[in-house]
């Protein structure tokens, strides 16, 4: 699974090397959590792709209430096509999810360790995501929300958790915004090179944000 992640890098930079050009700016966050909102981008009919803030969770249309999302972090590759949570935004609501790293936590001893990974080249990449757009029939309430594409961890991950994201470079971005079904498999089969450290345990706590929690730790301290 991916609960907490991190985007610092500059957001129109990096929404650029995805094709979008004028996008807003978006916030050094360290220690993104479930409920928040998020950047990603998405196919757009008047500029091809658009950058948009997404909250984090996703709200399936037909919910009576949008409480569900916070249950919705994340969706397995192995079942979004059909699942009925995912199956309609899986067809037409792709998006990518912008990141720089993600955290992950290893049972050592008697604790669990955060560790924090990234690509080996410190690039910022993309999460495979789905958007849904859920509106209040009570109220004028409107949310778009979003969830992370999970699948079976690869040969570096598996030692930090047996699941990971879906994590695309600006190649295979376009093959998922283009609703590629064969990618996520692809994607496994040939990984991008990841590194990752021991983080401070002030991680576990969402309220905690800025860059000192990705510096590198003493897993055994």
């Amino acid at each position: 699974m991916c609960g907490r992640f991190a985007f610092y890098s500059p957001s129109e930079a990096t929404a650029a090397l995805f094709g979008v050009s004028g996008s807003i700016t978006v916030e050094p966050r360290y220690n993104i959590a479930p409920t928040q909102f998020i950047a990603g981008i998405r196919n757009s009919e008047e500029s091809g792709r658009e950058l948009a803030m997404f909250r984090w969770g996703l709200i399936p249309f037909w919910a009576k209430d949008p409480s569900i999302g916070n249950r919705m972090i994340n969706a397995r590759s192995e079942t979004v096509a059909e699942k009925p949570s995912f199956r309609a935004a899986y067809r037409r609501r792709r998006c990518l999810l912008l990141a720089d790293g993600f955290y992950e936590w290893k049972k050592e001893g008697d604790s669990k360790t955060p560790y924090f990974i990234s690509m080996a080249s410190g690039a910022p990449f993309a999460f495979a995501g789905l958007w849904e757009n859920w509106q209040s029939k009570e109220t004028d309430e409107s949310i778009q929300s979003t969830t992370i594409i999970t699948t079976t961890a690869n040969e570096f991950m598996a030692t930090l958790h047996h699941r990971m994201p879906v994590v695309l470079q600006p190649d295979t971005a376009d093959r998922w915004l283009a609703g590629d079904d064969e990618l996520i498999d692809d994607v496994t089969a040939n990984s991008p090179e990841f590194t990752a450290w021991a983080v401070d345990r002030r991680v576990n706590n969402a309220r905690n944000e800025g860059e000192d929690l990705i510096s590198r730790q003493n897993p055994q301290g």
